[in-house]
């Protein structure tokens, strides 16, 4: 997809072994934003319950965007409220998550986005029309897969968004710098 003017972003998704798994072309979330008269753009965070993984990754870009830009999160099928462990790790970071309410996907929600991130590849999010950003998908690998549980798996999730959410707000900041 492009821009006036020709502008493209390319996006890519890697796991975290560093295997390129999608490469897309969208518009860029900065230009987007600026082209729809919106002065901050949106990014939503999606995984199927909206209580851990999409909310750890909302609170962590809330907390290193500083307003400038605007978070949501949502699940395909949420839960009554967040994980408790989740809230609990996201706080030694220094972000909040603990007043947040799981959200149910909308359609409006995927066309009001200018990024939009699905973490780990169990929730299912189809494109609708009126999109105008790509679906990216972050594996996150579950160490419960390798038998650690509790406060600690949850650290071992939360650090491996937190290090993609740093990257992706650093690659919109320099976008946005790069455009003064």
């Amino acid at each position: 997809m492009f821009l006036p003017g020709g502008l493209k972003f390319v996006s890519t998704v890697v796991d975290v072994e560093g295997d390129t798994m999608v490469e897309t072309v969208a518009p860029d979330p900065v230009v987007s934003a600026a082209a729809s008269g919106r002065a901050r753009p949106i990014v939503l965070f999606v995984c199927v319950h909206n209580a851990g993984k999409s909310q750890m990754a909302a609170a962590i870009m809330q907390q290193l965007a500083g307003g400038l830009v605007d978070v949501r999160s949502a699940g395909t099928d949420p839960d009554a409220q967040v994980h408790d462990l989740s809230a609990i790790a996201v706080a030694e970071l220094g972000a909040d998550m603990s007043n947040q309410v799981p959200t149910r996907l909308e359609p409006r929600m995927l066309t009001a986005a200018d990024r939009i991130i699905v973490l780990g590849d169990e929730a299912r999010v189809d494109a609708v029309e009126g999109m105008r950003a790509p679906i990216e998908t972050w594996l996150i690998p579950d160490p419960a897969d390798q038998g650690i549980d509790g406060l600690q798996r949850v650290r071992l999730m939360r650090d491996d968004i937190a290090e993609r959410v740093r990257k992706l707000m650093q690659a919109m900041t320099d976008k946005r710098e790069g455009e003064k």
